[in-house]
């Protein structure tokens, strides 16, 4: 039997193991309590120190990492062109269908014709006189200078000869360019296409009157392949994506540019970075640029809001920290804990350049190889040793889950039953 004097258990009461119906009962009842807190305190200083604390780790590794820039932006229209009529008239008819895709020089509307073929008939016909008198005024200033060499007419008229001659040679002239602008207004009446593009809907129906000048277009064709993307950028970060592109070898006005959709889908087109305005917005300090893209499928429509992805440059070998592995200290400086080599935790002043998706961009402070803590950093303190569980190793052997420490009261402490 164990000597009770060798554990620091209170003595049992007299008065109570005198106990005339209960004595012999309680008196056993103590000295198991007594063995049980000695075998207790005996296991819990043959136990030892607790086992180190898990922690979950990712080994960073060096990756080649492209950086982008994201904007919001508007669709655009390669070209946009209005119809509008040359000359006036009243609409015969609409040769097209809405919304349908026209040719450049393709007849869209007919003006009524007939006043504009009749000038163009009397054009003709004034042209015609204007040769004949030519031929007769030709005739007789060649005659009135045979007449002068022999002294029958007098030099004052064969000069007014030579004047009736020349003047008849310009009036054909006159009525040529008439004619000519005759014949174009007599096409006019034919309004075609400006550009090749998709029509929009028909401002005006057959029998309306139109005039030449008129503020109202007839209709608008917007050529939609290729298409425009405007955006704004701030020319603080329009400076560093120059930078950017410069160090990646890239011409500073030229990029590729990816598209993300209303829906958050991305458009399967890459484009590029056309240009930057040269001047800045004084009231926004912002600066416009513009990207054209593919549009075969005419899946882009003018007006659509896009946010457009542009790639600055590429890093060959970067190293990315995922964000729950970073965190700040009181003065706002970016941290993280890391396992060293003697498996302690180790604790690291970062300098961080952007965020890459969900992790970090880690310009100085880690390596590659580095065991970064992102599970259990609640739970440890630098030069504290630890166990690294690496958090992406496959089912079976780690889940990525870390396990709760055990804590140094709870190791040993089950007692003897």
């Amino acid at each position: 039997m164990p000597r009770l004097e060798s554990c620091p258990v209170a003595p049992i009461p007299r008065r109570r193991l005198v106990s005339t119906q209960a004595g012999p009962s309680y008196v056993a009842l103590m000295l198991s309590a007594t063995l049980a807190a000695c075998g207790g305190q005996s296991a819990t200083k043959q136990g030892g120190p607790p086992p180190p604390v898990e922690v979950g780790v990712v080994t960073l590794q060096a990756q080649p990492v492209k950086l982008t820039t994201e904007l919001p932006g508007r669709t655009l229209a390669y070209e946009t062109s209005e119809v509008r009529p040359q000359v006036s008239g009243i609409i015969r008819a609409r040769l097209f269908k809405e919304g349908q895709q026209v040719e450049k020089g393709q007849t869209l509307y007919q003006i009524d014709a007939r006043l504009y073929r009749a000038a163009a008939a009397q054009a003709r016909a004034n042209l015609a006189s204007a040769k004949a008198m030519d031929e007769a005024a030709r005739i007789k200033s060649e005659r009135y200078g045979e007449l002068a060499r022999e002294q029958v007419v007098s030099q004052q008229d064969l000069t007014d000869a030579k004047a009736a001659a020349q003047q008849a040679a310009a009036a054909i002239q006159q009525s040529q360019a008439a004619l000519e602008t005759a014949r174009i207004n007599l096409q006019f009446t034919e309004v075609p296409a400006p550009i090749s593009g998709r029509i929009g809907r028909s401002l005006v129906t057959t029998g309306a009157l139109v005039t030449s000048g008129q503020a109202e277009a007839l209709a608008t064709i917007q050529r939609l392949d290729p298409m425009f993307v405007d955006m704004q950028e701030s020319s603080a970060s329009l400076l560093a994506m120059r930078r950017s592109l410069a160090k990646g070898g890239a011409p500073p006005a030229s990029a590729d540019v990816k598209l993300i959709l209303e829906d958050g889908s991305e458009y399967s087109e890459t484009g590029t970075l056309q240009f930057a305005e040269a001047t800045v917005d004084p009231s926004t300090g912002s600066v416009a640029l513009r990207a054209k893209f593919d549009n075969p499928d005419g899946l882009l429509l003018p007006g659509m809001y896009v946010r457009a992805v542009i790639v600055q440059s590429e890093q060959a070998s970067a190293i990315l920290a995922p964000q729950p592995g970073v965190s700040r200290d009181p003065k706002g400086n970016a941290t993280a804990l890391v396992v060293g080599q003697d498996e302690k935790v180790e604790r690291r002043t970062l300098e961080l350049a952007r965020t890459v998706d969900d992790q970090w961009l880690v310009n100085t402070g880690l390596a590659a190889g580095d065991r970064l803590i992102v599970e259990g950093t609640d739970k440890v303190k630098p030069g504290q040793a630890v166990k690294a569980v690496a958090v992406n190793e496959p089912a079976g052997v780690r889940t990525g889950s870390v396990a709760p420490a055990e804590s140094p009261e709870g190791a040993g402490s089950s007692g003897v039953r």
